[in-house]
């Protein structure tokens, strides 16, 4: 579940607008005479926004920088392309000066017609070498396996890798040597080393089998620790370090596809769900010329530990393991001799109830210190730690959350990252001295307010800045961060406007959002945004409809642009709605280590609560909130939100649309539910008090129910349970089940569309009928 909040967004990328009578007319049966008061123009449909996609934002191609700020690449057409394929281009950020730096000519293979598509690419550190990722597929949420060619520049040659397996898309995370001698990579859940002179292949490990998986993870650990790629080159290009997981412990779950042959197939996949057995993790350490493999000696290790994260310390001598036990609330990290395997403790993070992030150290001067994000002061700031954990600087000190860190310009003493010291919706680049020495310095300029975003290059010196706010669609400038601190952030290029979006916005009356706050019973601050039709009346009553996520991995209310759910949410204004959302605690708001940790071994209860004060507090405030007409509506934890609401307070809640919702967290995996739950032998109470299936009895109003039968993350197991207590208390519900999507709801031509339109149809028979 630590996706879906995200992922809910995606499936909802570009808007429209109805351009002509006849389409509006299309749907005139389904508008309300609200709509059919107001101008063909002005009118936004279902097709409109996500069919004809005539709203589309603008795109630049995927961009990444030159670790030295010296220029950045690009994936395009060119003319020299002629339309075949695409090349990589290198820019120039002071003139924009494109230079091809492998053509897509260079990437057709001999006796190819055409270029090798570009899924990804990766430099050589000397930059003379290039490896292009290509013909990839899809393993659960992104396409990591894949083929590997070889293109070197100076000899002009490209030449495929794998040997045998080298065309049947089952290569995974191939990366470079420091040197750019040999590659490794992934095959059949083994590492194996090649040669980029002989091209001659060696395989470096031979465990895999009987549930022993080398160099990736389980589907848990890639989900909820957000790691794909399991293992680490050392700085000399000597060992490898990589993740061991033996998942044989951990049951199977299975999936069936009904659909897509004559008889059913079944896909099944190692899924610790809560108080069941985990993998079991341990670090290896590969010489490359020996082959032998050294085990890091960590005390304790078991299937009731985990292994998030672990990198080179600035040298080829040590890794740093961190080391976290099963209830999540104690991080130990530990140097680890290459060598030896022998670990010596350097730090202990440790919370009253859980760690909810795992961040990679970044490691300074050589390895003498490092930098290290903590919660220790109640707030999550950045640190400077010594290599043997001796001496520490609060490098962000105050009370605020940094949500992430941007860059490290090491030669000019900067640390940067992304905060928002007074207003927990939107996000700003900030900068502190590594010595400690100057805090919290803010770069992004008065004028952008809103949600900012930066990709920059390694050192801070250049960045891509993105900028956008709730009804302002994104604009991208390329900017210059330099160190002097009267010219710290100077705009040199606008690389995206957005102009033909933003107009066709201004044709419409579009309705207008507030950014507002109430308090919940005990005083705590909830912060909310509520959208108003573009003809609001506030001597008529209004019924409502919540979006609502309200678990650890999601922030709904944030000043920035959302693209088609903003023109959905627009669209539902148009029918008579009004629309909000609130932010219960324990959301990824950047208000404190209290707020997030306030809702430990019993989620659900807490945060549902702090929804329906929000209600009763808005409708004292707003006399035109209809108290009788209210809607609430979520995916995935947004549907467990969903339904908590339905069920806990039927009085207050009169529609719901739940979507892909856990509804009984014992089905959930291990390390999403017991980190924000506890261990179930620890609360069992706050498991069953926090499930909705528990209080399924007490549904009095209209529910919509809808799953993907193949989802992987939140499985169909659980509509199910939902479905038999519902049936069993004589409750009658709509259930819609889309046959193999997955958790974003997504696969499947018209699948978007009709999911949107079922919805809102839903919406509208039972709050304005």
């Amino acid at each position: 579940m630590s996706k879906p909040f995200f992922k809910q967004f995606n499936i909802i990328t570009t808007v429209a607008l109805a351009i002509s009578l006849s389409a509006c007319q299309s749907t005139l049966t389904q508008e309300t005479t609200q709509q059919q008061s107001a101008t063909a123009s002005q009118q936004l449909t279902l097709n409109s926004i996500y069919k004809e996609k005539a709203f589309k934002s603008e795109r630049i191609g995927q961009i990444r920088w030159l670790s030295d700020g010296s220029g950045y690449l690009s994936v395009e057409k060119s003319e020299q392309a002629k339309g075949q394929g695409k090349s990589i281009v290198q820019y120039d950020p002071k003139t924009l000066a494109a230079t091809i730096l492998v053509s897509a000519a260079q990437l057709t293979p001999t006796g190819k017609e055409h270029a090798l598509s570009i899924d990804d690419y990766r430099f050589s550190d000397d930059r003379s070498k290039v490896l292009i990722y290509t013909n990839s597929k899809k393993v659960w949420r992104s396409n990591s396996r894949g083929d590997y060619w070889l293109f070197d520049i100076k000899q002009n040659k490209l030449t495929q890798l794998g040997g045998e397996h080298g065309n049947t898309s089952q290569l995974m995370f191939a990366k470079f040597s420091p040197d750019a001698r040999n590659i490794a990579y992934v095959l059949h859940n083994n590492l194996y080393l090649q040669n980029l002179s002989t091209l001659e292949i060696t395989q470096l490990t031979n465990t895999a089998g009987n549930g022993i998986i080398n160099g990736l993870f389980d589907w848990v650990y890639e989900e909820e620790f957000l790691i794909r790629d399991g293992f680490r080159w050392s700085p000399d290009g000597k060992k490898i370090a990589y993740w061991q997981l033996d998942t044989s412990g951990s049951k199977d779950f299975i999936m069936i596809n009904n659909t897509d042959a004559l008889y059913p197939t079944l896909t099944k996949f190692p899924y610790p769900k809560v108080g069941e057995t985990n993998a079991l993790a341990n670090v290896g350490i590969v010489d490359i010329s020996s082959k032998k493999t050294t085990w890091s000696k960590l005390p304790n290790n078991s299937r009731n530990m985990y292994i998030p994260r672990m990198n080179w310390s600035g040298n080829s001598d040590e890794i740093l393991i961190q080391h976290v036990n099963r209830k999540q609330d104690t991080n130990h990290l530990y140097l680890t001799n290459a060598t030896t395997g022998k670990v010596n403790l350097v730090m202990t993070e440790q919370e009253e109830t859980f760690l909810d992030f795992f961040d990679d150290a970044r490691w300074l001067d050589n390895g003498n210190s490092f930098i290290w994000t903590s919660e220790r002061s109640g707030w999550r700031h950045l640190y400077r730690i010594t290599r043997d954990g001796s001496s520490v600087i609060n490098l962000t000190q105050g009370d605020f959350d940094i949500t992430s860190i941007k860059a490290v310009d090491e030669k000019n003493g900067w640390l940067y990252f992304i905060a928002s010291p007074d207003n927990v919706s939107q996000r700003y680049l900030y900068r502190s001295k590594l010595d400690g020495s100057l805090s919290n310095q803010r770069v992004t300029p008065e004028q952008h307010q809103g949600f900012n975003y930066y990709q920059m290059a390694d050192n801070g010196s250049w960045a891509i800045h993105s900028h956008s706010s709730f009804s302002q669609p994104t604009t991208k400038y390329l900017v210059n961060i330099a160190p002097d601190a009267d010219s710290k952030h100077v705009s040199q290029h606008t690389l995206m406007k957005n102009s033909a979006l933003t107009a066709k916005l201004a044709k419409i009356d579009l309705a207008q959002t507030e950014f507002f706050q109430v308090e919940a019973q005990d005083g705590v601050v909830l912060d909310g945004y509520i959208t108003r039709p573009a003809n609001f009346d506030a001597s008529k009553k209004y019924p409502i409809i919540f979006y609502v996520y309200g678990e650890a991995w999601g922030q709904t209310v944030q000043d920035k642009w959302r693209g088609n759910a903003f023109m959905w949410d627009q669209l539902l204004t148009q029918q008579g709605f009004i629309v909000a959302s609130i932010d219960n605690r324990g959301t990824r708001a950047p208000k404190g280590q209290a707020w997030r940790k306030s809702i430990y071994g019993g989620v659900g209860i807490l945060s549902s609560r702090d929804q329906s004060d929000a209600l009763k507090a808005m409708s004292k405030r707003w006399s035109y909130i209809d108290t009788d007409r209210v809607a609430i509506w979520g995916h995935s934890g947004g549907g467990s939100m969903t339904l908590n609401m339905l069920f806990r307070y039927p009085e207050q809640y009169h529609v719901g649309i739940s979507s892909a919702p856990v509804a009984d967290q014992l089905l959930y995996d291990t390390i999403y539910q017991e980190r924000y739950s506890g261990l179930l032998e620890d609360h069992a109470k706050g498991y069953k008090q926090g499930s909705p299936i528990t209080h399924a009895k007490n549904l009095q109003g209209d529910l919509l129910l809808v799953h993907g039968t193949g989802d992987d993350n939140v499985h169909y197991q659980g509509a199910e349970r939902l479905i038999n207590e519902l049936i069993k208390h004589n409750k009658q519900f709509e259930f819609m089940s889309y046959p193999n999507r997955s958790h974003s709801l997504r696969e499947g031509k018209g699948t978007t569309l009709h999911y949107k339109t079922m919805k809102t149809n839903f919406l509208k028979e039972h709050l304005l009928n």
